[in-house]
């Protein structure tokens, strides 16, 4: 289902909580909003659709991808990025990494871990920050 983006600050500054399996309507309810929203938008954390909980969606390269409790196992290539996210106005300046290397659980709940670089590394991390209340 298509869920409206929350823009209230007070709500995505709240650190989001671990999912579990029964949370993947959360996730299928990410897919349909980032669908909706994909002329401008490329991922989506669910606590910008009213979730607390530690899943994301993004867009890899066209095919779209769910993270369950994602957690960056390693990091390289840091460099400074002007980000903008569907639920604020404007731009804000972050430091990100060009590499990371990912484990999280897929919608069976399964674990997965892959390295990312370039722009999905940088939706990965900017959808994280999310997670613990960053304002990006």
């Amino acid at each position: 289902m298509v869920k409206p983006i929350i823009r209230d600050t007070f709500f995505l500054s709240r650190v989001s909580a671990p999912a579990a399996a029964e949370d993947i309507h959360i996730a299928q309810d990410l897919l349909d909003t980032l669908a909706a929203n994909s002329e401008h938008c490329v991922g989506l954390a669910a606590n910008m659709i009213g979730e607390l909980k530690r899943i994301l969606v993004f867009d890899n390269n066209g095919e779209a991808v769910v993270m369950i409790n994602p957690e960056i196992l390693k990091r390289s290539q840091p460099y400074s990025a002007e980000e903008g996210c569907l639920s604020l106005e404007g731009t804000r300046r972050t430091e990100r990494f060009g590499t990371i290397k990912v484990r999280w659980q897929n919608m069976e709940m399964q674990t997965r871990i892959k390295t990312f670089s370039g722009f999905p590394a940088q939706i990965i991390q900017h959808e994280m920050d999310h997670f613990e209340g960053k304002i990006i």
